[in-house]
């Protein structure tokens, strides 16, 4: 299993509406993507900022080539984002699985 790890900001202001955005448009998408394990969303504010971190597991790299296409590295972004984000990070981040322990 592989781990695609994306982080990015918006103003304090607009993360609640971002984070509706990420779970009406981004979830689906992922989910409708052969290979796809599971998702955390994870935010935090600093100060004006808050910061975001998507982590998405895959079951391969195929995967994830079928979401993020051959250049599997770069980060994919929707449109609306434009309307959100703060800077765009060209890449995302892919490490490895080695242990995924469940709820006891």
């Amino acid at each position: 299993m592989i781990a695609r790890i994306w982080r990015g900001r918006t103003r304090s202001q607009d993360a609640e509406t971002y984070a509706a955005f990420l779970k009406a448009r981004a979830i689906p998408d992922y989910r409708n993507t052969e290979g796809f394990v599971r998702l955390l969303f994870l935010q935090r504010r600093v100060g004006d900022e808050t910061h975001f971190v998507l982590i998405t597991l895959w079951r391969d790299l195929d995967a994830i080539k079928r979401f993020a296409g051959d250049d599997y590295r770069k980060a994919k972004y929707y449109p609306e984002d434009q309307d959100f984000l703060l800077d765009f990070p060209d890449t995302v981040e892919h490490y490895e699985v080695f242990a995924d322990v469940p709820e006891p």
